[in-house]
């Protein structure tokens, strides 16, 4: 099934892929990894294969049968452009966003090098945000990858955010995301980056959300960056006040 999404930028998550490998930092404490191991323990279905890569064919037509519209996070618990995922695969899961034109889709991925490639072959929903995760300096290169993508809203999730990200160039990117890292082993996000990073979206006008300061008890640091909730969103966006 499906879930009720608890991320504060979106409203449910639709996973017609599970599992992934890791690629870079960001990657060191995944919460899906925890998760997927968590719910074979359990003996859920869908993860009888643990954080293998998995492909959930009977999943697909899942955001067809939600009527009320909503923000889907596609593949919450895995990275739509992995290697291991076919293209006709991909297609498919592009063409139930198509059909389902009442939702917005939200996808991330780290592997924006084959997201730039397979662009040209994929036919770009109105409806389909697409981001990249930027978690350090070390990986802008995924921002340019994104903005010559065919998407129509593109976003960054500088999450979990693992030092500075300076001169970030924002031209054509509609929307960006700043979150510490939460969870066990979580590693420390300062005030100071996050800062410059609002301050580069102001100056530059693109929507900023601050998700968290996060840490082992992310409830507790709450997501307030200098006495102000950061909630902003695509100014297209139909839903924002949903979320």
């Amino acid at each position: 099934m499906a879930l009720k999404s608890s991320i504060e930028w979106t409203t449910s998550t639709w996973n017609p892929v599970s599992g992934c490998t890791k690629i870079s930092p960001g990657c060191k404490n995944c919460y899906a990894e925890r998760m997927a191991l968590r719910l074979q323990a359990m003996g859920q279905p869908n993860y009888i294969n643990g954080f293998k890569l998995t492909l959930q064919n009977h999943m697909l037509e899942i955001p067809l049968k939600w009527k009320r519209p909503q923000f889907v996070f596609v593949n919450s618990m895995s990275d739509l452009f992995h290697d291991r995922v076919p293209l006709k695969y991909i297609r498919q899961v592009f063409d139930i966003m198509r059909r389902a034109h009442w939702h917005h889709f939200q996808i991330l991925t780290k592997r924006s090098e084959r997201l730039l490639k397979l662009s040209p072959k994929i036919d770009w929903p109105e409806n389909v945000w697409m981001g990249v995760s930027v978690e350090n300096e070390d990986y802008l290169s995924r921002i340019d990858d994104l903005r010559n993508t065919g998407a129509q809203i593109k976003f960054l999730s500088l999450e979990p955010l693992l030092g500075p990200v300076s001169n970030m160039d924002l031209e054509n990117i509609d929307w960006v995301i700043v979150g510490g890292e939460s969870g066990p082993k979580a590693r420390a996000i300062k005030e100071d980056w996050v800062t410059d990073i609002r301050d580069q979206c102001i100056d530059a006008e693109v929507p900023f959300f601050f998700k968290q300061w996060g840490g082992v008890r992310k409830k507790k640091t709450g997501r307030v960056l200098q006495g102000i909730t950061w909630d902003e969103m695509p100014v297209n966006s139909s839903l924002a006040c949903q979320v």
